[in-house]
This record gives structure tokens, C-alpha cells and sequence, in this order.
């Protein structure tokens, strides 16, 4: 009886994982990518604290925050140093944003044309940010091949913007994980097909339960030396963050 079930694990081993491989060919393409947003993002709520590192090629520059991201509609990120910038804050509520200096008590609306402008000086831009734009609403998804990325399979997909989003990328390519969803690497391209910047991803932890990866570097296509690495020091899932917390009167407090 030992001996049978010693030779019968293999097979029950390469069927599962068979019935692995069939479930996820299933997918959709835009499946994929919700599932990868998913993932990174939770599927109702994160709250994170990360440390950002601005490079260029004469000086270094970091950044620490924490953001709070309920679903599509709210994003709330708080500047903890440097010090000349602790206590800033920037908030998204459903279709308006805005950012709250302390040094100067200033609330000020950020209108729609500052989206793709650079975030506290960085590669990153306020709408990567505040999350204005969804890459599983605001794109038509579409398988492009696989390809292995560090050593994992992933799914090539092409996002190309919807006419009516209100988007900066033209169509972007991502890189997906088959086994665990993860976003391993993001081409970005403009309007016009020219790449602007490239994404990767590495040092993939578990954190809260999951697996992510917890080092992005941001490298642009036309500016040789210069380079923006977000690294996830901590991060929490699906909390319960009511639609109030979310306010111009939290900016002013929130830790």
C-alpha cells in the first residue's frame, strides 16, 4: 500500500498542477490584469509605507510616505520626511484632487493637466500617485506572447487606452506572473507609440499574506542617469478604511 501511494504523488502532483496551468489559460486578458492589480493593491483596501529613492546624475534624493487606497475612488499619502516636507499631504476623492501644504497652511486643487507631472520631484507622476487613471477600467487588454521575466513565466499583455479615458499612457505592455499574479514589468508609451519609461519589478516578499514585489525601480527612456526606486517597507490589506477618512479635514491630521 506504501509503495502504490509513493508512485501514485507524481501523477496526482503533475495533475494538479495541469488543472493549474488549464484554470489560468481560462483567463481573460483583463482578467489577468485585475487579478495582478489585485494583488499588488488589495481588492478593497491598502495601506503601505514606502521609501522612495530619487536618482539623477549629479544627487540623491529620498523620500518616505505611507498611502491609504480604498478601491478606485480614494488615495490618501502623507510626506514623514524629509523633514522640509513632513506633514504634506495629497488626497483623491472620487474625481477631485488636492494637497495640503503645513509649512504655508495651503489647500490647493490639483487640476486634471497636473496628472502627468512628476511626483515630489520623482519619475513616478501624481496620477501613478493618486490613481486617477485604472489599468483595468481605462484599457482594452489583449494577450502579446510570454515571456520570462527573473525567472518566472509570465503574460505579455497590451493595455491600449480607451478613446474617452482619461489617461497619460497611449497603450502600455505588462508583464504578469502566471503563477501568482505578480506585475514584473511595465512598458509605457505615449500617445504618439514612443516609450517613455520601463518598470520592474523585484525582491519579491510575502507581506500580509501575499506575495509582491517589494523593489520597483522607474527608469526613463530619453534621460540617461536617471532613476526612481520605490521600496515597500510595510503594507496591509483589505483594512476598513470608512469613505470619511478620506477628507480636506484628515489631510490636515492625519500621521
Amino acid at each position: 500500500m506504501t509503495q502504490t501511494i509513493k508512485h501514485g504523488l507524481p501523477a496526482i502532483c503533475m495533475l494538479l498542477t495541469l488543472l493549474t496551468n488549464v484554470a489560468a489559460q481560462d483567463l481573460t486578458a483583463s482578467e489577468i490584469i485585475q487579478k495582478a492589480d489585485n494583488q499588488f493593491n488589495g481588492e478593497e483596501s491598502g495601506i503601505s509605507e514606502m521609501t522612495m529613492i530619487i536618482e539623477r546624475p549629479s544627487w540623491k534624493r529620498t523620500v518616505e510616505f505611507k498611502s491609504w487606497t480604498k478601491g478606485t475612488s480614494y488615495a490618501l499619502t502623507l510626506i514623514k520626511s524629509p523633514a522640509s516636507e513632513k506633514g504634506q499631504t495629497f488626497l483623491k476623492r472620487e474625481n477631485e484632487m488636492w494637497s495640503w501644504n503645513p509649512s504655508i497652511s495651503r489647500l490647493i486643487k490639483l487640476p486634471p493637466a497636473m496628472m502627468s507631472q512628476g511626483w515630489m520631484g520623482s519619475d513616478y507622476t501624481n496620477d501613478d500617485i493618486l490613481k486617477e487613471s485604472s489599468i483595468v477600467d481605462d484599457y482594452i487588454h489583449e494577450f502579446a506572447g510570454d515571456s520570462v521575466i527573473e525567472g518566472r513565466s509570465c503574460y505579455r499583455i497590451r493595455m491600449t487606452a480607451k478613446e474617452d479615458a482619461a489617461v497619460i499612457w497611449g497603450h502600455q505592455v505588462r508583464w504578469i506572473d502566471k503563477k501568482d499574479f505578480l506585475f514584473m514589468k511595465a512598458e509605457l508609451y505615449d500617445e504618439y507609440g514612443y516609450l517613455v519609461r520601463t518598470e520592474n519589478g523585484s525582491d519579491i516578499k510575502m507581506m500580509d499574506g501575499r506575495l509582491i514585489p517589494t523593489r520597483i525601480e522607474m527608469i526613463p527612456e530619453e534621460e540617461e542617469g536617471h532613476k526612481t526606486i520605490l521600496i515597500i517597507r510595510s503594507i496591509r490589506f483589505n483594512e476598513d478604511i470608512p469613505d470619511n477618512f478620506f477628507s480636506q479635514q484628515n489631510m490636515k491630521r492625519v500621521r
